[in-house]
Protein backbone atom coordinates (compact mmCIF):
# COMPACT_ATOMS: atom_id res chain seq x y z
CA UNK A 1 0.00 0.00 0.00
CA UNK A 2 1.09 3.39 -0.55
CA UNK A 3 0.13 6.84 1.29
CA UNK A 4 -1.65 9.09 -1.38
CA UNK A 5 -0.58 12.53 1.03
CA UNK A 6 0.61 14.99 -0.55
CA UNK A 7 4.69 15.29 -0.48
CA UNK A 8 6.95 18.43 -1.34
CA UNK A 9 9.16 17.23 -4.14
CA UNK A 10 12.08 15.85 -2.11
CA UNK A 11 15.01 17.18 -4.62
CA UNK A 12 14.26 20.54 -2.86
CA UNK A 13 15.33 19.27 0.16
CA UNK A 14 19.24 18.65 -0.64
CA UNK A 15 21.90 20.14 -2.69
CA UNK A 16 24.63 17.29 -4.07
CA UNK A 17 27.87 18.40 -3.45
CA UNK A 18 30.09 17.81 -6.86
CA UNK A 19 32.37 14.95 -6.68
CA UNK A 20 35.84 16.23 -6.14
CA UNK A 21 37.71 15.08 -8.60
CA UNK A 22 41.17 13.57 -6.62
CA UNK A 23 44.76 14.46 -8.81
CA UNK A 24 47.37 12.86 -6.50
CA UNK A 25 49.13 10.31 -7.89
CA UNK A 26 49.89 7.09 -6.29
CA UNK A 27 53.10 7.78 -4.38
CA UNK A 28 51.23 11.15 -2.69
CA UNK A 29 48.27 9.16 -1.95
CA UNK A 30 50.06 6.67 0.06
CA UNK A 31 51.91 9.04 1.62
CA UNK A 32 48.35 9.80 2.79
CA UNK A 33 47.42 6.87 3.88
CA UNK A 34 50.22 6.72 6.37
CA UNK A 35 50.08 9.76 8.25
CA UNK A 36 46.48 8.74 8.54
CA UNK A 37 47.95 5.21 10.11
CA UNK A 38 50.32 7.34 11.81
CA UNK A 39 47.18 10.07 13.34
CA UNK A 40 45.25 7.18 13.74
CA UNK A 41 47.51 5.40 16.33
CA UNK A 42 48.22 8.71 18.42
CA UNK A 43 44.84 9.62 18.61
CA UNK A 44 43.07 6.38 19.23
CA UNK A 45 41.21 5.90 16.82
CA UNK A 46 39.40 3.42 14.56
CA UNK A 47 38.53 3.99 11.05
CA UNK A 48 35.16 3.18 9.11
CA UNK A 49 34.57 2.98 5.80
CA UNK A 50 31.09 2.15 3.99
CA UNK A 51 30.98 -0.01 0.86
CA UNK A 52 29.98 3.09 -1.33
CA UNK A 53 33.58 4.74 -0.18
CA UNK A 54 36.39 5.97 -2.81
CA UNK A 55 38.64 3.19 -3.40
CA UNK A 56 41.88 4.93 -1.28
CA UNK A 57 39.22 5.80 1.35
CA UNK A 58 38.16 1.83 2.00
CA UNK A 59 42.12 1.06 2.34
CA UNK A 60 42.70 3.25 5.03
CA UNK A 61 40.02 2.03 6.83
CA UNK A 62 40.43 -0.33 9.79
CA UNK A 63 36.48 -2.09 8.86
CA UNK A 64 34.86 -1.32 5.52
CA UNK A 65 31.04 -2.73 5.60
CA UNK A 66 27.53 -1.46 5.65
CA UNK A 67 26.11 1.10 8.55
CA UNK A 68 24.94 -0.57 11.50
CA UNK A 69 27.54 -3.18 10.79
CA UNK A 70 30.50 -1.00 10.82
CA UNK A 71 28.74 1.06 14.48
CA UNK A 72 28.47 -2.42 15.94
CA UNK A 73 32.33 -3.20 14.89
CA UNK A 74 33.40 0.49 16.01
CA UNK A 75 31.57 0.15 20.00
CA UNK A 76 33.22 -3.59 20.32
CA UNK A 77 37.09 -2.01 20.38
CA UNK A 78 38.75 0.08 22.90
CA UNK A 79 39.24 3.01 20.44
CA UNK A 80 38.42 6.15 21.90
CA UNK A 81 37.78 7.99 18.52
CA UNK A 82 35.51 6.79 15.69
CA UNK A 83 36.11 8.46 12.10
CA UNK A 84 33.25 7.73 10.14
CA UNK A 85 33.73 7.61 6.17
CA UNK A 86 30.32 7.66 5.26
CA UNK A 87 26.96 10.43 5.73
CA UNK A 88 25.60 11.71 8.47
CA UNK A 89 23.30 8.91 9.90
CA UNK A 90 25.55 6.50 10.02
CA UNK A 91 28.04 9.10 12.15
CA UNK A 92 24.57 9.76 14.42
CA UNK A 93 24.29 5.99 15.00
CA UNK A 94 27.94 5.15 15.73
CA UNK A 95 27.27 8.11 18.06
CA UNK A 96 23.95 6.22 19.62
CA UNK A 97 25.94 2.93 20.02
CA UNK A 98 29.40 4.64 21.65
CA UNK A 99 28.26 7.34 23.75
CA UNK A 100 31.60 7.44 25.17
CA UNK A 101 33.36 7.97 22.08
CA UNK A 102 34.69 10.83 20.39
CA UNK A 103 32.62 10.18 16.41
CA UNK A 104 34.46 12.62 14.12
CA UNK A 105 32.14 12.88 10.33
CA UNK A 106 35.33 13.60 7.88
CA UNK A 107 33.01 16.27 6.09
CA UNK A 108 29.47 17.83 7.12
CA UNK A 109 28.55 18.14 3.53
CA UNK A 110 28.26 13.99 3.55
CA UNK A 111 24.32 14.04 3.96
CA UNK A 112 22.20 11.44 2.34
CA UNK A 113 19.47 12.20 0.05
CA UNK A 114 17.01 9.41 1.18
CA UNK A 115 17.23 10.39 5.00
CA UNK A 116 16.27 13.66 3.93
CA UNK A 117 12.84 12.67 2.73
CA UNK A 118 11.03 12.38 6.27
CA UNK A 119 11.98 14.74 9.31
CA UNK A 120 10.68 13.86 12.81
CA UNK A 121 7.98 16.56 12.76
CA UNK A 122 6.67 14.62 9.71
CA UNK A 123 6.98 11.63 10.95
CA UNK A 124 4.53 12.28 13.98
CA UNK A 125 2.24 13.75 11.73
CA UNK A 126 1.84 10.90 9.80
CA UNK A 127 1.78 8.85 13.24
CA UNK A 128 -0.96 10.57 14.10
CA UNK A 129 -3.74 9.58 10.93
CA UNK A 130 -2.69 6.18 11.55
CA UNK A 131 -2.59 5.65 15.30
CA UNK A 132 -2.54 2.26 15.06
CA UNK A 133 0.53 1.11 13.71
CA UNK A 134 3.91 0.39 14.31
CA UNK A 135 6.49 2.50 12.47
CA UNK A 136 9.28 0.86 11.35
CA UNK A 137 11.97 2.92 10.24
CA UNK A 138 15.23 1.80 7.91
CA UNK A 139 18.32 2.43 9.56
CA UNK A 140 18.94 5.08 6.72
CA UNK A 141 17.17 7.66 8.80
CA UNK A 142 18.46 10.34 11.22
CA UNK A 143 18.20 10.35 14.77
CA UNK A 144 15.60 12.21 15.52
CA UNK A 145 13.56 9.92 13.07
CA UNK A 146 14.71 6.93 14.64
CA UNK A 147 13.53 8.22 17.93
CA UNK A 148 10.07 8.65 16.81
CA UNK A 149 9.82 4.86 15.85
CA UNK A 150 8.78 1.38 17.12
CA UNK A 151 11.45 -0.86 15.25
CA UNK A 152 14.87 0.34 13.20
CA UNK A 153 15.71 -2.14 10.13
CA UNK A 154 18.35 -2.50 7.51
CA UNK A 155 17.73 -3.91 4.51
CA UNK A 156 19.20 -7.05 5.21
CA UNK A 157 16.70 -7.99 7.98
CA UNK A 158 13.77 -5.83 6.91
CA UNK A 159 12.00 -8.38 6.22
CA UNK A 160 12.51 -10.37 9.63
CA UNK A 161 11.95 -7.12 11.59
CA UNK A 162 8.06 -6.58 9.47
CA UNK A 163 7.48 -10.79 9.98
CA UNK A 164 7.72 -10.01 13.63
CA UNK A 165 4.91 -7.16 14.02
CA UNK A 166 1.61 -9.20 14.41
CA UNK A 167 -0.08 -9.30 10.97
CA UNK A 168 -3.05 -6.98 12.06
CA UNK A 169 -1.03 -4.24 12.78
CA UNK A 170 -0.40 -1.73 9.99
CA UNK A 171 3.14 -1.05 9.41
CA UNK A 172 4.30 2.45 8.49
CA UNK A 173 7.37 2.04 6.87
CA UNK A 174 10.07 4.83 6.64
CA UNK A 175 11.29 6.26 4.18
CA UNK A 176 12.58 3.86 1.31
CA UNK A 177 9.39 3.16 -0.80
CA UNK A 178 11.52 0.61 -2.99
CA UNK A 179 12.56 -1.20 0.10
CA UNK A 180 9.20 -0.94 1.30
CA UNK A 181 7.38 -2.43 -1.55
CA UNK A 182 10.10 -5.70 -1.60
CA UNK A 183 9.04 -6.13 1.70
CA UNK A 184 6.19 -5.91 1.19
CA UNK A 185 6.00 -8.33 -1.52
CA UNK A 186 8.34 -10.84 0.07
CA UNK A 187 5.87 -11.05 3.29
CA UNK A 188 2.99 -10.38 1.26
CA UNK A 189 1.71 -7.94 3.55
CA UNK A 190 -0.93 -6.01 2.40
CA UNK A 191 -1.05 -3.39 5.16
CA UNK A 192 2.39 -2.12 4.85
CA UNK A 193 1.85 1.80 4.69
CA UNK A 194 5.18 2.57 2.45
CA UNK A 195 6.19 6.41 2.96
CA UNK A 196 7.09 7.89 -0.32
CA UNK A 197 10.89 8.11 0.12
CA UNK A 198 14.22 7.09 -2.12
CA UNK A 199 17.54 7.11 -2.61
CA UNK A 200 18.28 9.54 -5.49
CA UNK A 201 21.17 6.88 -6.73
CA UNK A 202 19.28 3.57 -6.04
CA UNK A 203 16.36 5.33 -8.17
CA UNK A 204 18.27 5.63 -11.34
CA UNK A 205 18.90 1.65 -10.95
CA UNK A 206 16.49 0.84 -13.96
CA UNK A 207 14.46 -2.38 -15.11
CA UNK A 208 15.83 -1.96 -18.49
CA UNK A 209 19.56 -1.76 -17.47
CA UNK A 210 18.77 -4.86 -15.94
CA UNK A 211 17.69 -6.98 -19.09
CA UNK A 212 19.94 -5.31 -21.53
CA UNK A 213 22.96 -6.50 -18.88
CA UNK A 214 21.24 -9.83 -18.70
CA UNK A 215 20.78 -10.32 -22.56
CA UNK A 216 24.12 -9.42 -23.33
CA UNK A 217 26.00 -11.38 -20.54
CA UNK A 218 24.02 -15.16 -20.31
CA UNK A 219 26.14 -16.38 -17.59
CA UNK A 220 25.92 -13.51 -15.07
CA UNK A 221 24.37 -13.51 -11.86
CA UNK A 222 22.09 -10.40 -10.95
CA UNK A 223 23.28 -8.57 -7.27
CA UNK A 224 20.54 -6.31 -6.83
CA UNK A 225 20.33 -3.92 -3.85
CA UNK A 226 16.69 -3.82 -2.02
CA UNK A 227 17.10 0.24 -1.99
CA UNK A 228 16.57 0.17 -6.22
CA UNK A 229 14.28 1.48 -8.66
CA UNK A 230 14.13 -1.61 -10.55
CA UNK A 231 13.15 -3.97 -7.77
CA UNK A 232 9.93 -4.89 -8.00
CA UNK A 233 9.57 -5.19 -11.65
CA UNK A 234 12.70 -7.63 -10.70
CA UNK A 235 11.08 -9.57 -8.35
CA UNK A 236 7.79 -9.74 -11.02
CA UNK A 237 10.23 -11.03 -13.93
CA UNK A 238 11.91 -13.78 -11.57
CA UNK A 239 7.87 -14.77 -10.48
CA UNK A 240 6.73 -14.86 -14.35
CA UNK A 241 10.62 -16.20 -15.26
CA UNK A 242 11.17 -13.51 -17.55
CA UNK A 243 14.26 -13.78 -15.08
CA UNK A 244 16.25 -16.76 -13.77
CA UNK A 245 15.11 -17.63 -10.37
CA UNK A 246 18.52 -19.26 -10.18
CA UNK A 247 20.99 -16.40 -11.19
CA UNK A 248 19.24 -12.83 -9.67
CA UNK A 249 19.48 -12.11 -5.90
CA UNK A 250 18.12 -9.33 -3.73
CA UNK A 251 21.08 -8.44 -1.26
CA UNK A 252 21.72 -5.74 0.82
CA UNK A 253 25.80 -4.71 0.42
CA UNK A 254 27.13 -7.11 3.29
CA UNK A 255 24.27 -10.08 1.81
CA UNK A 256 26.08 -9.61 -1.51
CA UNK A 257 29.99 -10.32 -0.03
CA UNK A 258 28.23 -13.66 1.83
CA UNK A 259 26.93 -14.30 -1.60
CA UNK A 260 30.43 -14.66 -2.98
CA UNK A 261 31.56 -17.45 -0.95
CA UNK A 262 28.48 -19.34 -1.54
CA UNK A 263 28.51 -18.94 -5.51
CA UNK A 264 30.53 -20.55 -8.41
CA UNK A 265 30.08 -17.89 -10.75
CA UNK A 266 32.37 -16.03 -12.23
CA UNK A 267 30.81 -12.72 -13.71
CA UNK A 268 28.27 -10.87 -11.32
CA UNK A 269 26.14 -7.93 -12.49
CA UNK A 270 26.06 -5.42 -9.28
CA UNK A 271 22.98 -3.00 -8.61
CA UNK A 272 23.85 -0.41 -6.50
CA UNK A 273 25.89 2.18 -5.77
CA UNK A 274 29.16 1.49 -7.84
CA UNK A 275 31.60 2.11 -4.71
CA UNK A 276 31.00 -1.46 -3.98
CA UNK A 277 32.97 -2.86 -6.90
CA UNK A 278 35.92 -2.38 -5.07
CA UNK A 279 35.55 -4.45 -2.23
CA UNK A 280 33.88 -6.80 -4.35
CA UNK A 281 36.95 -7.10 -6.59
CA UNK A 282 39.32 -6.52 -3.71
CA UNK A 283 37.78 -9.78 -2.34
CA UNK A 284 37.39 -11.85 -5.14
CA UNK A 285 40.01 -10.71 -7.66
CA UNK A 286 39.55 -13.85 -10.10
CA UNK A 287 35.84 -12.65 -10.10
CA UNK A 288 34.24 -10.20 -12.98
CA UNK A 289 31.75 -7.77 -11.51
CA UNK A 290 29.94 -5.05 -13.43
CA UNK A 291 27.59 -2.39 -12.54
CA UNK A 292 24.29 -2.05 -13.95
CA UNK A 293 24.05 1.31 -13.56
CA UNK A 294 27.58 2.54 -14.61
CA UNK A 295 26.74 5.72 -13.18
CA UNK A 296 25.10 5.13 -9.96
CA UNK A 297 27.56 7.18 -7.62
CA UNK A 298 26.63 8.65 -4.23
CA UNK A 299 28.07 12.48 -4.42
CA UNK A 300 27.36 12.47 -1.01
CA UNK A 301 29.20 9.59 0.17
CA UNK A 302 32.55 10.99 -2.44
CA UNK A 303 32.86 13.69 0.02
CA UNK A 304 34.97 12.33 2.04
CA UNK A 305 38.67 12.36 0.83
CA UNK A 306 41.97 11.29 2.21
CA UNK A 307 42.29 15.21 2.85
CA UNK A 308 39.49 15.21 4.87
CA UNK A 309 39.89 12.42 7.57
CA UNK A 310 43.89 13.70 7.78
CA UNK A 311 42.03 16.87 8.84
CA UNK A 312 39.90 15.40 11.00
CA UNK A 313 42.43 13.17 12.81
CA UNK A 314 44.85 16.20 13.32
CA UNK A 315 41.99 18.78 14.65
CA UNK A 316 39.32 16.06 16.16
CA UNK A 317 36.49 17.91 14.28
CA UNK A 318 33.34 17.98 13.07
CA UNK A 319 32.10 16.08 16.08
CA UNK A 320 29.00 14.22 15.73
CA UNK A 321 27.21 14.35 19.28
CA UNK A 322 23.40 13.36 19.18
CA UNK A 323 20.96 14.44 22.44
CA UNK A 324 20.64 12.25 25.23
CA UNK A 325 17.21 11.57 25.47
CA UNK A 326 16.92 11.25 21.67
CA UNK A 327 19.87 8.96 21.62
CA UNK A 328 18.07 6.89 24.52
CA UNK A 329 14.61 6.73 22.59
CA UNK A 330 16.26 6.00 18.76
CA UNK A 331 18.03 2.98 20.84
CA UNK A 332 14.97 1.49 22.07
CA UNK A 333 14.16 0.85 18.42
CA UNK A 334 17.58 -0.30 17.29
CA UNK A 335 17.40 -2.50 20.16
CA UNK A 336 14.02 -4.09 19.11
CA UNK A 337 15.51 -4.85 15.97
CA UNK A 338 18.54 -6.62 17.01
CA UNK A 339 16.33 -8.52 19.41
CA UNK A 340 14.54 -9.80 16.33
CA UNK A 341 17.33 -10.48 14.31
Amino acid sequence: MSDTAHFLPFESRYTLPPVEMIGDSPAEILSKQERIGRLKEERNAVILAHNYQRDEVQEIADFVGDSLGLSQQAASTPAEVIVFCGVNFMAETAAILSPDKTVLLPDLRAGCSLSSTITAKELRAWKARYPEAVVVSYVNTSAEVKAESDYCCTSANAVKVVSAISAERPILFVPDKFLAAAVARQTGRANIIAYPGYCHVHRTIRPEQVLEMMEEHPDIELLIHPECGCVTSCMARVADGTLSSERTFFLSTEGMMRHLSNSTAQEFAIGTEVGMLHRLRKISPDKSFLPVNPEAVCEFMKTITLDGVLRSLETLEPQICVPQETARRAKIAIDRMLEIV
